[in-house]
């Protein structure tokens, strides 16, 4: 496989800007060659991803899933990741598996008051807030 680093200006688009339905690849083209294949040709599941899932996983697979060096690199909290994560696990056709509760134990509990005062120091957002706040 060829190793490349290009930044990819014109990504392939997977739906269609009319119908909305999903779109497949009809032709292939070497620019070195300039051989040209016509056919019907499949997309992968993450050519059907959104953006920032895609951003995600490449963050997610730097990080060889590490949750707290998720955490730290995009600024957000476990169960923002947690969430992330079961999102892309859905949107490959997947069903997330529900957490145990020892599993679950070993988060660690955040009183209210450390919360508020990691909204006021701008290290976590109200929506994440809330989401520890259900927990509790």
């Amino acid at each position: 496989m060829k190793e490349s680093n290009k930044v990819n200006v014109n990504p392939v688009i997977s739906m269609c800007p009319i119908c909305k339905n999903d779109l497949r690849v009809a032709k292939l083209h070497c620019d070195h060659c300039h051989t040209s294949i016509e056919g019907s040709f499949t997309l992968s599941k993450f050519n059907y991803m959104e953006s920032e899932k895609l951003y995600f996983i490449e963050i997610f697979v730097k990080n060889r899933g590490n949750i707290k060096a998720i955490e730290k690199e995009l600024n957000i909290s476990y169960p923002t990741v947690k969430k992330m994560l079961d999102d892309v696990i859905i949107a490959l056709g997947y069903t997330p598996e529900t957490v145990d509760d020892e599993v679950e134990k070993e988060e660690p509990r955040v009183s209210k008051a450390s919360i508020l005062e990691k909204i006021e120091r701008g290290e976590l957002s109200v929506a994440d807030a809330l989401g520890l706040l259900k927990k509790k």
